[in-house]
């Protein structure tokens, strides 16, 4: 029986990688076209192939629920067209078994995806950011899971949070003078940006000098900087891309300072819910070979994968948008889809059963 499964293991494996593979190169290729649109000034196209290869990795963990189900498909619609699953089940291997068999195959594959997506991908995606918002506006910048740095001339800039509508919150200004003392700090709840310059809100300015320190609080306050909102599209990476640890952090970070997490708690919960997903995916893939798609060809039933790995997608956005714009449950949100799913793999594997 271990050699039947990894026989199984094996068919499901090639399917899967190269499925998988077929993706990246679709996404590599279109996320290039976008990259090569900004290439000018000290953004070049060796840069933009640089970008792209090290934005793969997150691609990978995305991709990879749907790859699996696509990748099953392929890897057991092959046995199947060869009559190899049909002399399995006549030799009295059960379906129990077969799936068992293609769930260990996932398992395994899963471990592999998950140290990509908790451990290569944001430390590729950071490298990434930092290398084209480098090339693109001339600043150093350092991104942290607390927000990021920037430089702007003589002024250092630590911006807590990026909100829609270039708006910014929780935002720091450190000044320098000659020999690089402090100057003045400025400390800002919010800040938005107005044609050319920054309307700093909510703010709280200290002014040093060797003899004092002088504080004083305004309403606004005007503030030129190189820091534009195109440049932080480039900078802040989206929750989706940070680890799940950085995220449970930011969560409470944000709670903390009495800002909404709802963004970074639905992609928290999507990020545990993820192996349950692949699995999911590989589950719902055995009753597209034995149930009512047995008979007709690999194309059809493929396709059949890729509409349902489509809704399941749309889905899973729609519900991660409700959480956020109508205050549903975060965890209800990110778990529902992939539970709905379960129990519609549940009830067809029982059907064919």
């Amino acid at each position: 029986m271990k050699i039947l499964d990894r026989y199984i293991g094996r068919a499901v494996a090639f399917g899967v990688f190269g499925v998988l593979l077929l993706l990246l190169v679709l996404m590599g290729f279109f996320e290039l076209l976008n990259e090569l649109e900004e290439v000018g000034q000290g953004y070049t196209t060796a840069m933009a192939f640089g970008y792209v290869g090290l934005i793969l990795p997150r691609y990978t963990y995305e991709l990879f629920p749907v790859a699996t189900l696509l990748g099953s498909l392929i890897g057991l619609g092959g046995l199947a067209s060869h009559s190899e699953l049909i002399a399995m089940r006549a030799a009295g291997v059960s379906l129990a078994r077969i799936l068992g068999a293609v769930l260990k195959t996932g398992a395994l594959l899963l471990v592999l995806v998950v140290l990509v997506g908790e451990y290569l991908a944001p430390m590729a995606e950071l490298q990434a950011q930092r290398m084209k918002t480098q090339a693109v506006s001339g600043q150093a910048t350092l991104r942290t899971r607390f927000g990021f740095w920037s430089r702007s001339g003589d002024s250092i800039i630590h911006v807590g949070q990026v909100l829609p509508g270039s708006r910014l919150a929780d935002v720091t200004l450190y000044e320098f003078g000659a020999g690089h003392t402090l100057r003045r700090a400025i400390h800002a709840g919010q800040a938005s940006y107005e044609q050319d310059h920054w309307r700093l809100q909510q703010v709280r300015e200290s002014e040093f000098s060797p003899q004092r320190v002088v504080t004083r609080e305004q309403q606004s306050l005007p503030w030129k900087s190189l820091l534009e909102p195109g440049v932080l599209d480039v900078v802040v990476v989206k929750p989706q891309m940070l680890a799940a640890w950085d995220l449970w952090r930011y969560v409470g970070f944000l709670k903390q300072n009495g800002q909404d997490a709802s963004t970074y708690e639905v992609a928290f919960w999507s990020k545990l819910v993820a192996p349950l997903v692949t699995l999911v995916m590989l589950f719902l893939s055995i009753p597209f070979v034995f149930g009512p798609l047995r008979s007709v060809g690999i194309g059809q039933r493929i396709f059949s994968g890729a509409i349902v790995g489509i809704v399941f997608y749309l889905l899973d956005k729609a519900f991660s948008q409700m959480a956020v714009v109508y205050g549903v449950n975060p965890l209800f949100a990110a778990a529902f889809p992939t539970l709905l799913f379960f129990a519609v793999a549940l009830w067809s594997f029982r059907r064919v059963h």
